[in-house]
């Protein structure tokens, strides 16, 4: 299978943690060349000295604040400037705070639409030139199984989510006939921050213990425990590669099972 990413620029969004740090490792792992965007400095700092680093092979960062569309629209174009043409865009965000989607506030819905659906498509719209004149070009969006399944309690979550499905699937009849795909991760339950954070909130709101409330997820997975970001991450890598020419426009669940759902 040819996962060799040598020679490839890749911009992974969100790269300081969890499953986009992990995609980062990996993709630097194949051989790419890796670009890593997120809020913080430090923490890209960080991240960016875990990538594997052999000769001839570098990386790079860039701060940006996804709910800022102008910051990410200036970090792109520093990354191109700076780094070259962009052949692998990885599009990946803290996703919203959970609640009910009828007691969310309407900013609530508008800030999430900023930090996902609309940074995806300046960061899209920025690499397409240059994935077309490669002829190469993957865009792989780190969503949610709550597109094909919504999760309770994370309303405004499933409803940006869906909305960035839907997006992709329509720039994948579009940049088709360029040699770019457009797919989407949809990662389950997968132990990282976002995944404690939630179930921290959800045993203070039913007054029951985080331990109760993990075992509960996990057991309404098949594989009966929580993912790791490493296996979504290898997903990633498979998507970007040339192995995946022909798959485009399509949602790949990565939830050991847990969609009800073919």
């Amino acid at each position: 299978m040819r996962i060799d990413l040598t020679s490839r620029h890749a911009v992974v969004c969100g790269a300081t943690r969890g499953i986009g740090r992990a995609a980062a490792i990996e993709l630097g792992a194949q051989g790419a060349e890796v670009t890593l965007l997120s809020r913080s400095e430090e923490s890209l700092r960080a991240a960016l000295a875990e990538l594997p680093q052999p000769a001839g092979q570098t990386h790079g960062f860039f701060a940006a604040d996804f709910a800022d569309a102008i910051q990410v629209k200036a970090a792109i174009e520093q990354v191109l400037s700076t780094r070259g043409a962009v052949h692998i865009l990885v599009n990946n965000t803290g996703g919203p705070p959970g609640g009910a989607a009828i007691d969310a506030e309407v900013d609530e819905y508008r800030a999430a639409f900023e930090a996902h659906l609309v940074a995806n498509q300046i960061l899209t719209s920025a690499v397409v030139p240059g994935m077309k004149e490669s002829a190469y070009g993957r865009i792989i969006n780190v969503i949610s199984t709550s597109v094909r399944q919504p999760i309770p309690g994370l309303g405004v979550s499933n409803t940006i989510r869906g909305a960035v499905a839907s997006w992709a699937k329509t720039i994948s009849h579009e940049l088709g006939p360029f040699g770019i795909t457009v797919n989407n991760v949809l990662p389950g339950f997968t132990d990282t921050d976002r995944l404690s954070s939630l179930i921290t909130a959800k045993a203070a709101k039913a007054g029951v213990s985080e331990d109760d409330v993990r075992n509960e997820m996990i057991n309404s997975v098949p594989a009966r425990r929580f993912g790791k970001p490493e296996e979504t991450a290898e997903a990633i890598a498979f998507l970007a590669s040339p192995a995946a020419a022909y798959i485009s426009g399509v949602n790949i669940p990565v939830d050991g099972g847990r969609l009800g759902a073919l």
